[in-house]
């Protein structure tokens, strides 16, 4: 179970309902799925439901009650029941001398995303929060779902266990079970395949260059590297879900499952299929960081609004450190992938104003208001609790491996807190993660949290890497071009200024977000040549920008200032020392001077 049932408020009547789910799609090109829900053995005068906002590890409210229609109630005899609709999420049904209650409606399924849920033609997809109502107090009470194939040649894939005996019916002890475990349907290609005597399924929906043949072997290279760090796998049976999909990227965690939404031709070229490989480590990492190891917020989950936890750094950015480090460990990629990965990653850090503005801390707070919702300022006013929540845990690696002399890493601290707080499934609290750290690291780290998770002073990424033999170097091959501060992407013909960074030239000259970029000097520039256009001036050269604001010509007069570096590489340093190289090979597994050097 996802929650610690032993603190969810439930009803406890003489005999309990029995809840039974049907999902129909007679005409999947129509977007819409038919449920309907069955009630036995009620003894209520009224039955409340109530459908989620958002649905577990991903922290927005959706509104998820928006898509649904067509509600009714009716008896088993098939008399209509009186109902109200009491708040955006919530509908009451007048049950007096009524043993079995049926509810009926529709919900409309046409947005592809890991979290959403998605009907046409070729399959059915839904997360049970978007999907589902639950009935308030019986959260605990064991659900049944049965699921109408349109076509007969559709099958289902869901990592819920299938009920005996009954054709596409499947069983989940409670409604957070039933939430954690997303349906596939339709004439999606299943691949079985066994990892350390534990059952496992590869899903693959849509056409693309995936190749399963390839897949499979580096994703069971990845189950064992992690696996091995936690002394084992916590389910019989996983299921990954791909989408194959035009542009889409990202992934949802479940305690048995994942779904993977992944560019449908993003396999054939290395890099891309690295990354690839990089999203399955990051979600299967999940299974114990977050969906077992999780904050004491999400304990017991709250589907009507926001679960608010400041360590959302750890949950998402030590699972993003990871997922950077566990194919370099599964033999995926070399030492030299994963160092320009991680500069990669540190430049995203160092290139966003809002890492000066708020704390790792904060922006995990925030989820619910901000990351999900960006903004023509957000550059400036926030970091992500990924991106800030992975060079944190970079650094925490290394002050515990210098410390120990590799003796102790990262690895320690999520091997106690699987011990803590995964395998007996409470939640832990900041303090408590601190206490963890610290035991492991046997250091005060006050300074540090007070400095770099609930501050925002600049992580000092060469004092941690210093004892490894590693730098980061500032790229100057931009040095010829003044700093102007606004990033301009065309878009349908135009070319539209995205971003202007607080206190820059263009900022302070009164260039928006939002503005077409017309001329410098009175000289048409693009999005693609205003770099080399600025390659003509000097720092401090004042120049004539034309933009169209708001569909009104202005000419703005714009001084600009010193080259920034938009790039940064971490670098061996020149001669490293024996205990340098030691620590090196110790972190990564490898001798230092394995590394191309790109200075």
């Amino acid at each position: 179970m996802t929650e610690a049932t032993q603190t969810r408020p439930s009803k406890t009547p003489s005999v309990a309902p029995a809840i039974h789910y049907q999902v129909a799609m007679p005409q999947p090109e129509s977007h819409l799925f038919e449920v309907t829900l069955r009630v036995l053995n009620w003894h209520e005068p009224v039955l409340d439901l109530k459908m989620p906002v958002w649905t577990p590890g991903s922290y927005l409210v959706r509104e998820y009650a928006k898509n649904l229609q067509n509600f009714g109630a009716q008896t088993a005899d098939a008399q209509p029941l009186s109902w109200r609709k009491v708040k955006k999420n919530y509908w009451q049904i007048d049950t007096a001398g009524v043993s079995e209650i049926i509810v009926r409606y529709r919900l409309y399924a046409n947005e592809l995303t890991v979290r959403t849920n998605h009907l046409d033609s070729t399959h059915g997809y839904f997360n049970g929060a978007a999907l589902f109502f639950y009935l308030p107090g019986f959260e605990q009470q064991p659900i049944s779902v049965t699921i109408l194939l349109p076509r007969p040649e559709w099958r289902v894939s869901t990592s819920l266990s299938p009920v005996s005996g009954q054709a596409n019916t499947f069983y989940a002890p409670d409604f957070d079970t039933l939430v954690d475990s997303p349906f596939e349907i339709g004439t999606h290609r299943l691949y079985p395949f066994e990892v350390l005597g534990k059952q496992h399924e590869l899903v693959i929906w849509g056409q693309g260059n995936a190749k399963p043949k390839q897949i499979i072997p580096d994703i069971e290279k990845i189950i064992q590297v992690e696996a091995e760090m936690f002394g084992g796998l916590p389910y019989n049976r996983y299921v990954f879900l791909l989408h194959l999909s035009a542009q889409g990227f990202g992934g949802l965690e479940h305690k048995d499952s994942c779904t993977l939404n992944y560019n449908r031709l993003g396999f054939r070229a290395r890099d891309k299929y690295e990354r690839f490989l990089q999203l399955v480590a990051h979600e299967f990492f999940h299974l114990w960081n977050v969906k077992r190891i999780r904050p004491k917020a999400l304990e017991v989950f709250d589907y009507e609004g926001e679960n608010y936890t400041p360590s959302l750094w750890f949950c998402e950015g030590t699972t993003s450190y990871y997922d950077l480090v566990i194919p370099l460990r599964a033999g995926i990629y070399d030492v030299n992938v994963y160092l320009e990965n991680l500069s990669k990653e540190i430049t995203r850090l160092q290139t966003i104003p809002g890492r000066q503005v708020q704390p790792a801390s904060e922006s995990s707070f925030d989820a619910w208001i901000k990351l999900y919702r960006p903004d023509a300022n957000s550059g400036n006013s926030q970091i992500s609790y990924y991106l800030k929540g992975e060079m944190v845990s970079l650094l925490l690696d290394l002050l515990i491996r210098q410390r120990h002399n590799n003796q102790r890493s990262l690895d320690d601290v999520m091997r106690l807190m699987w011990q803590q707080f995964g395998q007996p499934e409470i939640g832990f609290t900041p303090e408590q993660l601190r206490n963890v750290l610290e035991s492991v690291s046997e250091m005060d780290l006050g300074d540090f949290f007070a400095r770099y998770i609930d501050g925002t002073e600049e992580l000092p990424f060469d004092e941690y890497l210093e004892p490894f033999g590693l730098r980061l170097s500032a790229d100057d091959s931009n040095s010829v071009v003044p700093f102007l501060g606004l990033t301009v992407k065309t878009e349908n013909g135009k070319d539209v200024i995205k971003f202007v960074e607080m206190g820059s030239p263009a900022q302070v000259a009164g260039i928006d977000a939002g503005d077409e970029l017309l001329a410098i000097d009175g000289i048409r520039v693009s999005a693609d040549q205003l770099n080399d256009r600025l390659k003509d001036y000097q720092p401090n050269e004042t120049i004539q920008v034309a933009v169209f604001h708001q569909d009104e010509l202005r000419c703005l007069s714009v001084t600009l200032t010193l080259p920034r570096p938009n790039r940064y590489q971490v670098v061996p340093v020149e001669d490293p020392t024996p205990a340098q190289a030691e620590n090196f090979a110790g972190w990564l597994g490898v001798p230092v001077s394995t590394i191309r050097s790109k200075c």
